[in-house]
């Protein structure tokens, strides 16, 4: 994935809380290693926001590092993890901005250990998540070598780009409506409220990814990239983490689907570059 390297960055997306000490309290779940409650979440077949803490909790942001002056080009976004990934929100908002009727930015909050958000407090162990009370998606940088080193993934900077997407593909859905509709619903299973709504925001991400150098932050993807997008989906699918968790697969606990199933999804919004192609929440076969 190359970068424009004269792209200027709006840094104004993204802010920075790392190094802020963590409020405390409220927390569903506390400690653990890198991906813990995200791998919880898939065994036990629960959404990963429902183990944020409850309670609203004020978000004041601090930072703890100048983005603004880290950050100010494509070439800085070659360079360094958190400037890629304020590119990727530029690159993905530019995109929805221009394509969905009413689409309103969202913030990305980039944050080490926990914080308080608009759904409660939180860990890293959650992994990166849209919250829809506040309509911003929460991201510790440390979960891209969870990903590596716990969950079997390649990495490289598009499958950051893919978790980034993905979790758009989400705000998207808020301003659809389309989370509020699923949130009514408890039920989990291969063809699950809860998974079509993940399938749908990883289609989501695969249109972004069609469009890409459209935006004026990306001047290419080559083939290896989308590998490790759809190497990426693979890593996180309720199949393969549920078979490295506990040895087994049990398809009525998935919220997310299957490795198979989000790799579609994604190519599939990636094939056809286009909205439409994307509505998983009805197609008859996921």
């Amino acid at each position: 994935m190359d970068f424009d390297d004269n792209a200027s960055l709006d840094t104004g997306q993204v802010s920075d809380v790392r190094g802020r000490s963590f409020p405390g309290g409220g927390l569903a779940i506390g400690g653990g290693g890198g991906i813990l409650a995200l791998i919880i979440a898939l065994v036990l077949g629960v959404s990963p926001g429902d183990l944020v803490g409850g309670g609203g909790g004020s978000n004041e942001v601090v930072s703890a590092s100048d983005l603004a002056e880290r950050c100010r080009t494509g070439a800085d976004a070659e360079r360094y993890d958190d400037c890629r990934i304020v590119a990727v929100v530029n690159s993905v908002q530019q995109y929805w901005q221009s394509t969905f009727r009413g689409y309103r930015p969202s913030q990305t909050q980039l944050f080490t250990g926990g914080t308080s958000t608009g759904c409660g407090s939180a860990t890293s162990d959650v992994g990166p998540f849209y919250c829809p009370n506040d309509e911003v998606v929460y991201l510790d940088l440390s979960f891209f070598e969870v990903l590596r080193s716990r969950l079997g993934a390649q990495g490289g900077a598009f499958a950051q780009a893919y978790v980034v997407a993905h979790e758009y593909g989400h705000h998207v859905q808020d301003l659809e409506g389309s989370i509020d509709r699923v949130n009514r619903s408890r039920e989990t299973g291969p063809t699950s409220p809860a998974v079509r709504l993940e399938l749908q925001a990883d289609c989501y991400a695969g249109v972004w990814a069609a469009n890409a150098t459209r935006t004026g932050f990306i001047t290419r993807l080559t083939d290896a990239d989308i590998a490790d997008g759809l190497d990426a989906a693979a890593a996180v699918g309720d199949d393969r983490i549920q078979e490295n968790v506990q040895g087994r697969v049990n398809p009525e606990a998935w919220t997310h689907g299957s490795s198979e199933q989000r790799q579609r999804w994604f190519a599939q919004g990636y094939e056809n570059g286009s909205f439409a192609a994307c509505d998983a929440l009805n197609a008859p076969q996921l």
